[in-house]
């Protein structure tokens, strides 16, 4: 994932409403959403070329999702695939060693979420309120996060039957942030333009599939994950078995 905007313990029919955008390359093969046949309790898109996956939720009340820390300038690390770290995560294992490149992961049981850096390093409770999360740390101030936490501020105080595709629209902003307010992470300036936006597109990388998932008091969860280019779309609603 690129960006993860949350709000936690704040909306009082849906103690956690996350909408998210996973970025990656266009060619990287991977398979939509879907109940995984080795880990059938496993709801999550699957990238075919490690194994991994960006986010997914369990019919265990578990979720999980990762975006990569983005920082050019430090040296490159020859680690496993980040997704392991949400798979690990979503099989109720601790989120284990091992050398990764730089991420962040939210992480645990839809009540008791947590936040890890591997950076900082943190990992810690997730506190109640509104958050964003995209390529530094959790809340950084960049463009794209205040955008989508101010507008899904805004939707959760809003009716709840517009909530779904409130939280797509919002997905789908394209608005690219001013050169004054643009992150420096090592790209070059028209880059950081390009990925300023919340929904990003260029010729060989951008945004692959949006995702939103409504969990209420009482433990029902909803799950929808649309493709950028409109070919899939995966909505799956279940209750949560301890």
């Amino acid at each position: 994932m690129c960006l993860i905007a949350l709000a936690y313990k704040v909306h009082p029919r849906y103690p956690l409403i996350v909408a998210a955008n996973r970025d990656e390359f266009l060619d990287r093969p991977t398979r939509p959403a879907h109940f995984w046949e080795d880990d059938p309790h496993v709801l999550a898109g699957r990238d075919l070329q490690a194994g991994g996956t960006w986010l997914g939720v369990t019919r265990r009340g578990r979720f999980a999702a990762v975006t990569n820390h983005r920082d050019l300038r430090r040296t490159p690390v020859n680690g496993p695939s980040r997704g392991q770290l949400v798979r690990t995560a979503l099989d109720d294992d601790p989120p284990g060693g091992g050398t990764y490149m730089g991420y962040n992961l939210l992480y645990g049981a839809y009540d008791t979420l947590r936040y890890r850096n591997n950076v900082q390093p943190v990992d810690e409770p997730l506190p109640a309120g509104i958050h964003g999360l995209s390529n530094h740390l959790l809340n950084s101030p960049w463009p794209k996060v205040l955008r989508a936490t101010t507008g899904l501020a805004h939707l959760v105080e809003g009716p709840d039957d517009a909530l779904v595709e409130g939280l797509f629209d919002l997905l789908a902003d394209r608005t690219e942030a001013p050169d004054a307010l643009l992150p420096d992470t090592g790209l070059s300036l028209e880059q950081e333009r390009r990925v300023s936006a919340i929904f990003i597109r260029t010729p060989r990388y951008g945004t692959r599939c949006s995702t939103v998932v409504l969990v209420d008091a009482h433990g029902q969860v909803c799950f929808e994950e649309r493709t950028a280019d409109g070919g899939h779309r995966v909505r799956e609603v279940f209750g949560t078995v301890r």
